[in-house]
């Protein structure tokens, strides 16, 4: 167990940073950062100086190693467009993104394992079609059609909720919702299967035998068994939504770090962008890596290997 946990830490850890450089590289390559700094209508002369000043004539491997041993002691670099440190920037939008995350994860949790449970319940009937039929649809719709859709129904038709913003609780129902659905079918899928699997089992068939049927039957016998593993695939899905917010925050309007990252991108701020691909980055691997973590813990032949 012990050597499965180093391998798959050091896997992720090459991931995390060979991700890290390649964005470094690529905005260094596709943009300037002293022009940018010094402004479109800078004499030449100026931009030279700050690309010495800077750095930015020395190779790029060494000005990564430069930015990761700053990030190492806490230091992010200084924001090209707004004039202020990195880590105070993403301190201001980290908890947009961090409660909608959650939102949509609930969403998510609420909306796929009811249906889950029903298809399993009544496999190959119009139940199981129909929940079937649900998550390919939610699968199907891409986050900023179905954004759109729920403002012209619920913000525009049906003013219900806000268009825009991230100022109550009210506003972050719809890009939960957006967000939140995106995920339902493989939560859906895993519950079902996983179910099936149990359902079928010796013990499944002893607790019916003993008058446990239906939803009693799967709530206090069979849903123990089978929620362990949909839980390691929310901790995945948990890092999609920390990561993939960045659609879903531009079409509301949100101020957390994916919109912090589109204007960012927009205005070629590279230390901003830089830094949240970092942050992006290790976040869906941790998650990643401790969903990893779990089905080694509940799988005996990685366990004792």
């Amino acid at each position: 167990m012990l050597n499965y946990v180093l391998r798959r830490g050091f896997m992720a850890l090459l991931v995390a940073l060979t991700v890290s450089f390649g964005t470094f590289a690529l905005f260094h390559f596709a943009t300037d950062p002293a022009q940018t700094i010094a402004g479109e209508d800078a004499p030449q002369e100026m931009v030279d100086e700050i690309r010495e000043q800077y750095g930015f004539d020395r190779p790029v491997l060494v000005q990564y190693g430069d930015w990761l041993g700053g990030v190492l002691q806490g230091d992010f670099g200084k924001s090209y467009f707004w004039k202020q440190q990195v880590v105070e920037l993403i301190q201001e939008h980290a908890k947009v993104t961090i409660m909608l995350a959650l939102s949509a994860l609930m969403v998510t949790v609420a909306i796929a394992l009811p249906l889950g449970i029903s298809a399993a319940l009544k496999p190959n009937s119009w139940v199981d079609r129909l929940a079937l039929s649900t998550a390919v649809s939610a699968q199907a719709i891409p986050n900023f059609w179905l954004g759109l859709m729920f403002i012209i129904l619920f913000a525009v038709t049906f003013p219900i909720f806000p268009v825009s913003g991230d100022a109550t609780w009210k506003h972050y129902v719809l890009p939960s919702l957006v967000l939140g659905a995106s995920s339902v079918p493989a939560v859906m899928r895993l519950t079902r299967t996983g179910l099936l699997d149990v359902l079928s089992s010796d013990y499944i068939r002893t607790a019916r035998a003993k008058g446990f049927m239906g939803y009693r039957l799967i709530l206090q016998q069979a849903m123990r068994n089978a929620l362990l593993p949909i839980v390691s695939v929310l901790a995945v899905q948990l890092g999609h939504k920390l990561g993939g917010s960045v659609v879903t925050e531009s079409v509301f309007s949100m101020n957390g770090l994916g919109r912090l990252a589109v204007e960012s991108i927009f205005n070629s701020d590279i230390p901003t962008v830089q830094s949240l691909i970092l942050i992006f980055v290790l976040t869906f691997v941790l998650l990643t890596l401790a969903a990893d973590l779990i089905n080694a813990w509940l799988d005996p032949r990685i366990r004792m290997g």
